[in-house]
């Protein structure tokens, strides 16, 4: 018993020792707490970094792209933004309600957005590209770090499909391909800039904005645009032809007013065209035998090499063998005695192989090279093609060529490469480089192009006389190309499709190329039709077509008619020209 009350008094006495041991510990323990939440600044500084560390992502800021013009100041290229909305599944608090609420807005199924949400994903993105109304209403929610709301820069083109391969398109990757996108994508795409953040505001301050890339004014005129286009359009429904340009130019400048292709593709959604190669431009691009149209250029040289005259004559007998190749008239018919502008206004395929003889291969085929044929224009588009001209020493030429390339055949042409040679007899023998721009402004600079010539293949005095050959070739061969009110020079042209083997049988492509006002020319047009159906020659099928569009844009272009513009000219007054 003594021994029992021995032990409680022991046990009692140590008591208040063990207690105030645990107070100790517990005030020590509970101070190194209080330590720890009131870290110094500059440690928690560090701890937030690398917080953040783990959702900073790399952010490309794109330059705003450069906007294209027509060349009276309608957008043909502008700018637009859609967002991509991305959420830090380890910022959200509410996975429920903030899953509910993005799920309505995005149209994305709840449960897999609180998924989502609620992953052991650092980042993840929710929907994208969205348009700006949805990302100001993910916006709205104000659901502060968690989303992120990143700007992507979209091209947008508001005139559809109007001149869609002369302006080309850009891609996913910001990249211009073809047209005028593709061929100055430098200058219109501006500078690029690397960003690291950790969440991107939905709108983005100027002052950290990439640099503007250089705005583009065209030649192109969207009204002319327009008229072209639509009359290609109903040509193709009229004619039942596959395929078709129209070129309309300014042979004073070289300035490309319109460019109509058909069929066309809407840059705005160029993933959706059924064949790639309806992106591509086939007036500068897709090489075609011209036909008869060549025989003005072949007329052209002969005269200004002097090896014939407007007065000279020549017997044709409706066959000639050149090359061991017999060459016969459209018609298979022999036409006799006949002086030069008949081989024009009669579209006589032996009287322009007897030209072409008579200059020989050398010249002849120097003339063809002064004209532009077999290398590239120089134009300010993405994709153009240099045409096929073979030549005394190449492989592929026999001399049977001598004669068929006078006519368009065996020579392989571009529709742009036709219309600037044919431009240089309408322009008093000075061949104009084609062009599409013609001011890039950058800032406050504002650089606007020059005028440049290709170069002289025949004189003044040469081109007077081709012109008024044209002339009577509409007047007397090619009536319905007439334009009232106004003097026209032009050419059809009717050739066939040549293959591997030979030629397609009851297949032909058919054009008309000509200019007016003849004395004075303002405006030149180039239709180009492909396997029409409608009837079997280019003077029948495409020269209705010709003399239609030139009395739209005759008005359009505020081009007076010839007895208002002589009356003008003899009294001094001012005759309208295409402005730029």
């Amino acid at each position: 018993m003594q021994q029992t009350l021995s032990q409680q008094e022991t046990m009692n006495r140590r008591l208040p020792i063990v207690i105030g041991g645990l107070l100790i510990v517990s005030a020590y323990l509970l101070l190194q707490l209080v330590s720890f939440q009131q870290l110094p600044a500059s440690v928690v500084t560090e701890l937030n970094l690398l917080r953040d560390a783990s959702y900073i992502r790399n952010l490309t800021i794109a330059a705003a792209r450069g906007l294209i013009y027509d060349r009276r100041g309608e957008p043909l290229a502008v700018n637009t933004l859609e967002y991509r909305i991305g959420i830090s599944p380890n910022l959200v608090v509410e996975p429920r309600r903030v899953a509910t609420q993005l799920a309505s807005i995005l149209g994305l199924d709840e449960l897999e957005t609180y998924e989502q949400i609620t992953s052991d994903a650092v980042w993840v993105q929710l929907a994208g590209p969205v348009d700006a109304e949805i990302g100001q209403q993910v916006e709205a929610l104000d659901l502060g770090n968690m989303v992120t709301i990143e700007r992507i820069p979209r091209r947008s083109y508001p005139q559809g499909t109007l001149a869609a391969q002369v302006v080309g398109f850009v891609g996913g990757d910001l990249r211009g391909y073809y047209g005028v996108e593709g061929y100055y994508q430098e200058q219109l795409a501006g500078q690029v800039r690397e960003e690291q953040i950790s969440n991107i505001p939905f709108d983005l301050p100027q002052d950290q904005a990439a640099d503007h890339g250089t705005n583009v004014v065209l030649t192109i005129d969207r009204d002319v645009q327009f008229v072209a286009e639509s009359e290609l359009l109903r040509a193709i429904a009229e004619t039942g032809a596959t395929e078709g340009t129209i070129l309309v130019m300014n042979p004073r400048n070289g300035d490309i007013l319109a460019m109509a292709n058909y069929p066309a593709f809407d840059p705005n959604a160029y993933y959706d065209v059924p064949d790639a190669s309806i992106l591509l431009n086939p007036a500068i691009g897709e090489q075609y035998e011209p036909g008869s149209v060549m025989k003005v250029i072949t007329m052209a040289s002969a005269l200004e090499l002097g090896v014939v005259t407007p007065q000279d004559t020549y017997i044709d007998q409706g066959r000639l063998e050149v090359g061991g190749v017999i060459i016969e008239n459209w018609d298979r018919a022999a036409h006799g005695v006949l002086d030069m502008t008949q081989i024009l206004v009669q579209s006589l395929n032996v009287g322009a192989a007897t030209v072409s003889l008579r200059m020989g291969p050398e010249n002849f085929y120097t003339k063809m090279h002064d004209f532009g044929f077999g290398r590239l224009t120089g134009v300010d588009l993405q994709g153009e093609a240099a045409g096929t001209l073979h030549v005394p020493g190449d492989p592929d030429w026999s001399e049977s060529q001598l004669g068929t390339n006078s006519f368009g055949q065996g020579i392989a042409v571009t529709p742009l490469q036709m219309l600037t040679a044919v431009n240089a007899i309408a322009n008093d023998g000075l061949m104009m480089q084609p062009r599409v721009v013609y001011q890039m402004i950058d800032g406050n600079q504002v650089v606007t192009a020059q005028p440049s010539a290709l170069g002289r293949p025949i004189s003044a005095q040469t081109a007077d006389i081709v012109t008024n050959m044209m002339i009577a070739t509409v007047r007397d061969g090619v009536d319905r190309a007439s334009v009232p009110g106004y003097t026209v020079a032009g050419k059809s042209g009717t050739a066939e499709i040549p293959t591997p083997i030979g030629y397609e049988n009851n297949a032909w492509i058919m054009s008309f190329v000509g200019f007016l006002p003849a004395d004075d020319p303002q405006v030149s047009i180039l239709i180009k039709l492909d396997r029409p159906t409608s009837g079997r020659w280019a003077s029948q099928v495409v020269a209705p077509i010709f003399s239609r569009l030139a009395e739209r844009l005759v008005i359009l272009l505020e081009i007076p008619p010839d007895d208002i513009r002589q009356a003008l000219a003899s009294e001094g007054g001012a005759v309208n020209e295409i402005q730029r």
